[in-house]
């Protein structure tokens, strides 16, 4: 008989177990409200994911077991629902010694079928990542064997994330009996992963001949995001559902039987431009970051340059005007038009905005050093001196409010070590690390084409996106003074940082040995700067955060 499943695309907060426990009960009352036979919660949400080193918390652990105890209970009132709960599971049976020995922790990636009160199957992930972002092998051992359940003579079988990416635990579930496939996730967001994942997916229906249904965590943790957009496909590999991304939705989807084919119908989203889907992807980063951990709100250097501009008004989307502080902090090379243009976007986003002269600063920092200096001509120490000020300032502010301070630099900067260690790069969390200047630049304009969330339209002064960059550093100072220009320079770091493409193979592309030569240098001696960054949202395939983990003391020039 026909009947509906649930797909709880929720935003949990790793550490917070008893809210998490809460969600999920409330969402499976919201479900069997609905109508719902089946309600599918996201991968590991009972304790959030990623937990990192808790899983090696034996108090954690168990804050989890009673806590799944408690979902049980408070769902065996909810007659007729089958609640699929992730969560970690601990393997009681294994000593801390033999744990050591394999490099795991004691733990299964876990999720537990509940039906009136109990847990009738227990499913362990068996693929466990080891790459990018993930490290799962510290925490986890793989599992075995398949789970096959019944809901309304529909029988499911359960996956979790990995687990779908590789066609054998689908087939083994197929051979169990199953006549449709559910999968729970938490799987990092980066540019083109929506589309990667439905079409990884479709492989496995179109193996199978299974209709699948995806179920996905939406929400901020540190750097990664979760973008949502759960899904089902059905078994001809068609998109059958498709929630919004990067917000809650509990996505309802029909599922049918006649005689042995199985469809699902549900609402479908449409897929959004890759412009849309980056920008709700920086908002929500900031916006949990901010919010899971507590800040007030949060405050930024506003140069009247465009990296702080787009910032500013990724900050005034995620958080509100209230929340948001800025303060220009002009330097003696800072043009008139940056300041005209500072306040303009203040005033345009209704933000708070102060002025704080950096010269007086300046001037008892150089006289203070004139002997030690002496003879010797400005250079780069004198620039750097104006940006430590500006940290400092910004760093007191948020010292005395209690505001997080966004640093504003790019992934083109951060790459090439264009930036200034305690100066711009101090603060909280770095918005737009993942972004590259290029990018930058799009994003502003389609800002400025684009509401989203209901801000203002054009926030961003047109002089601010047009004119060339420059640090302000010293006079008539551009960034392609020391820079090759930025679609040349992103594209260079593209292919090396994100692609792991060799340099000889870079200059046989068609670019400039000297310029491959000159960026990969930059950004080999520059990792001892990323070390010390902000953490910020991880937006590509690879950002320089969990996912890039190379030696600061390194000669490889390959």
């Amino acid at each position: 008989m026909p009947f509906v499943i649930s797909i709880a695309q929720l935003n949990f907060t790793v550490g917070d177990v008893p809210g998490n426990a809460q969600k999920i009960i409330h969402a499976a009352r919201q479900a069997h409200a609905a109508g719902a036979r089946l309600l599918l919660t996201p991968e590991l949400a009972l304790c959030g994911y990623a937990a990192e080193d808790l899983f090696l918390r034996s108090a954690f652990l168990s804050a989890c077991e009673q806590a799944l105890a408690e979902v049980a209970a408070a769902t065996a009132a909810l007659p007729g629902l089958t609640v699929v709960v992730g969560h970690p599971r601990r393997l009681n049976h294994l000593a801390d010694e033999a744990a050591d020995e394999a490099g795991h922790g004691l733990c299964h990636n876990a999720a537990s079928v509940l039906r009136a009160g109990r847990t009738e199957h227990t499913y362990a992930k068996q693929y466990l990542p080891n790459y990018g972002v993930f490290d799962e092998r510290r925490y986890f051992l793989p599992g075995e064997g398949s789970c096959v359940f019944e809901v309304e003579g529909v029988r499911i079988g359960l996956l979790i994330c990995e687990d779908a990416w590789y066609p054998g635990p689908a087939r083994r579930a197929q051979q169990a009996g199953a006549q449709m496939l559910v999968t729970l996730n938490a799987s990092p967001y980066h540019l083109g992963k929506g589309a990667e994942r439905e079409q990884v997916m479709r492989e496995r229906v179109l193996e199978t001949g299974l209709p699948l249904v995806y179920a996905h965590l939406v929400g901020g943790q540190d750097e990664v995001v979760f973008e949502g957009r759960s899904f089902a496909l059905n078994a001809d590999g068609s998109v059958a559902a498709r929630a919004p991304g990067f917000e809650e939705k509990m996505l309802l989807a029909q599922v049918s039987q006649a005689q042995s084919a199985i469809t699902i119908e549900a609402e479908v989203a449409p897929r959004e431009s890759w412009e849309a889907e980056l920008w709700s992807a920086l908002v929500l980063g900031v916006r949990d970051y901010v919010g899971k951990n507590g800040f007030p709100g949060v405050l930024l250097g506003l140069s009247g340059g465009i990296d702080s501009a787009l910032v500013l008004a990724i900050a005034v989307d995620a958080l509100g005007a209230d929340k948001v502080r800025t303060v220009m902090m002009p330097s003696p090379y800072t043009a008139d038009i940056s300041w005209i243009d500072a306040r303009d976007m203040a005033a345009r986003l209704k933000v708070r905005y102060d002025e704080i002269a950096i010269a007086p600063q300046f001037e008892a920092f150089k006289t203070a050093l004139a002997p030690q200096f002496a003879g010797l001509p400005e250079d780069t120490t004198e620039e750097n001196l104006q940006a430590r000020i500006r940290g400092t300032l910004l760093m007191a502010l948020s010292n005395k409010f209690g505001s997080l301070v966004l640093t504003t630099g790019n992934k083109s900067e951060m790459a090439t070590g264009y930036c200034t260690l305690y100066g711009d790069m101090a603060g909280g969390f770095a918005v737009i690390k993942d972004v590259v200047k290029t990018r930058v630049f799009a994003l502003a304009r389609w800002r400025n084409a684009h509401d989203p969330f209901g801000t203002g339209a054009g926030p961003i002064p047109e002089r601010i996106i047009t004119r060339p960059p420059s640090a302000e550093l010293r006079p008539d100072q551009t960034d392609q003074d020391s820079l090759p220009p930025y679609e040349v320079l992103d594209a260079i770091v593209e292919r090396y940082m994100e692609n792991d493409e060799p340099v000889g193979d870079i200059v046989r592309a068609g670019f400039a040995q000297s310029d491959v030569e000159g960026v990969t240098r930059l950004i080999r001696i520059n990792e001892y700067k990323r070390r010390q960054a902000p953490i910020g949202v991880r937006v590509t395939r690879r950002s320089f955060g969990k996912d890039w983990r190379y030696p600061i003391t390194n000669k490889f020039k390959g």
